[in-house]
């Protein structure tokens, strides 16, 4: 394998102050010409172009916030409170710019003499210093729109690193470990369809227990289902496997199923308690929520995966009920079990005259069973040559 010389020629380096230190001097320069050219009205066309610019991206923030207030106040901000949405769309510096160009354009007197092309350079040479100082934006909303758009978050990694590195991995097997666990435990039996599935549990507060007993007195460790080994990056034989739990309704009658974590969470609660992350706990709830919209977009495109899983959305506002995950859990399988019906025997129409075998048509009106292996069939007829379709009438 080719050696490269250090790291120098890979790693891409932090990226400097160059393009700030340019911008700034370019401001400079283009704020001393007009002011000695045009020092009469200069103050009254630096004001007017301050206030062109801010404006803009004032009345933008205006826009978003339309958006934020009206579609996302509960889901985004509903821990925040309203300062914090107008934080999100209006940036402070954009509306100190503004009221700093109303005061300086009511400050200095009107003149008769206007020059538009002295607007234009002087646009031109603020633009760039209003742009790196952060006065035109992007705010806060329009950061998160871009992330969302090209996935860029940590819970969109997080999300597909699950999918590929587990759940590919582990739920087309899953079926069989079941089979294996029921011929061994006699009474630990998964009573329906959609306990037989791997319930992923999510919190919203991200905040997850290692032993789901500790959380629910009625939820109790039964066994482990059959390890499932796959040669994995290099390790033979890695080893994946899946608890049983059993659960404790009402009526205190037992309930198996197969259900976990999502794992992942672990890591977004680490860093929002670690500072040198760079991730701050009150962006955590919305990254959770983020985390579980793009992983049930994945798996719902994924054939491997389909009605292998179930994803159970904890809200973390229960939390004053001490049974409130073994409910949640419960519900989930009461509402696999009425969702999940079997498809009624299809009825065959009776046959009418055709031009083709009609013991052919009569096979194929014939539903097989689901779970059974496709099987082949064949016509009686005798080949016949290709010709123009012709139009058959019934009288």
């Amino acid at each position: 394998m080719q050696q490269l010389g250090g790291e120098e020629s890979l790693v891409p380096q932090p990226r400097g102050r160059l393009s700030k230190n340019c911008a700034t001097g370019l401001a400079i320069v283009v704020t001393l010409v007009m002011y000695l050219l045009e020092r009469d009205v200069f103050f009254r066309h630096l004001a007017t172009v301050i206030l062109i610019l801010t404006m803009g991206a004032l009345l933008h923030g205006v826009c978003l916030f339309s958006e934020e207030s009206i579609h996302h106040a509960t889901t985004r901000y509903r821990e925040r409170g309203l300062v914090h949405m107008v934080k999100a769309c209006v940036d402070v510096y954009t509306f100190l710019g503004v009221v700093v160009a109303v005061l300086l354009f009511n400050l200095t007197e009107p003149r008769s003499s206007w020059d538009p092309w002295c607007i234009v350079i002087l646009a031109s040479g603020l633009y760039p210093l209003f742009k790196t100082l952060g006065v035109l934006g992007p705010s806060e909303v329009e950061v998160s729109e871009i992330c969302e758009g090209r996935m860029m978050n940590v819970a969109h990694g997080l999300a597909w690193s699950f999918y590929f590195g587990y759940l590919k991995l582990v739920l087309p097997r899953l079926e069989d470990s079941i089979v294996e666990f029921c011929s061994t435990h006699t009474a630990g039996k998964f009573e329906t369809k959609g306990s037989r599935k791997l319930l992923i549990l999510i919190p919203v507060n991200a905040n997850i227990t290692h032993k789901l007993e500790d959380a629910d007195t009625n939820i109790c460790f039964y066994d482990n289902l059959p390890n499932t080994e796959i040669d994995r990056a290099g390790v033979r034989g890695r080893v994946y496997k899946h608890s049983v739990y059993s659960l404790l309704d009402q009526n205190k009658k037992a309930h198996h199923c197969v259900v976990e974590h999502a794992t992942p969470l672990l890591t977004l609660y680490r860093m929002s308690q670690d500072s040198s992350a760079g991730f701050a706990a009150k962006d955590r709830r919305e990254q959770v929520l983020l985390f579980y919209r793009t992983l049930k977009d994945i798996l719902e495109r994924s054939i491997e995966c389909r009605n292998r899983y179930r994803l159970i959305l904890v809200n973390d506002e229960h939390e004053e009920d001490s049974h409130f995950l073994s409910k949640a859990i419960l519900k989930t399988l009461d509402q696999q079990e009425n969702e999940e019906f079997d498809v009624p025997p299809h009825n065959p129409q009776p046959e009418v005259d055709h031009p083709f075998n009609p013991q052919a048509i009569g096979e194929c009106n014939q539903v097989e069973p689901m779970s059974t292996d496709p099987t082949l069939m064949f016509s009686d007829d005798m080949p016949r040559t290709l010709r123009e379709p012709v139009e058959v009438t019934y009288e």
